[in-house]
């Protein structure tokens, strides 16, 4: 994951799995060029919402061994991870991490939604949950946009226009 191996570099170079926001910043921005100030403090920001961060006594703590992120020499990360991911999007990629093809946990959760009749999102974090996937912080998303009735258009709708279905 993109994501993960930006936030883990700055930690893997320090040889630490906490520091300093500041020191943080600057790493993704001064010393390794990736990112200005303001985008690696957005980069903060959205580590912390996906559960990768924790803010412990002003420092900032991974959730997670950065020493077991491979990060490649050449690695250079796009700007893309600083948009925000949609539930959808963040239970896909888990589904997808865990090994399943994309196009077929697409299918999946095209199917569930049709179903069962919930939100793309809901039914994206079904499919997860019934193949043994972990994803706590994505489900508690999903069920915060429907508490508030926010699904981002995705009601009724396949996802990305991929109707395709898996076996």
């Amino acid at each position: 994951m993109t994501l993960e191996a930006a936030v883990a570099a700055p930690f893997r170079g320090a040889g630490t799995d906490r520091m300093g926001e500041g020191k943080f910043v600057v790493a993704l921005s001064l010393d390794r060029d990736w990112f200005s100030p303001d985008q690696a403090k957005r980069l903060v920001d959205i580590a912390t919402a996906r559960g990768l961060l924790t803010e412990d006594g002003g420092d900032l703590v991974a959730a997670f061994d950065p020493a077991e992120v491979h990060v490649p020499a050449d690695f250079v990360p796009d700007e893309s991870i600083l948009r925000e991911q949609s539930t959808f999007e963040r239970a896909l990629d888990a589904i997808v991490a865990e090994g399943t093809e994309k196009r077929e946990a697409v299918a999946a959760a095209n199917r569930r939604q049709r179903e069962v009749g919930v939100t793309l999102e809901t039914a994206a974090v079904l499919v997860a949950r019934e193949r043994g996937v972990e994803l706590d912080a994505v489900a508690d998303a999903a069920r915060e946009e429907l508490l508030v009735g926010d699904d981002f258009g995705s009601e009724g709708g396949d996802a990305a226009g991929d109707d395709a279905e898996g076996p």
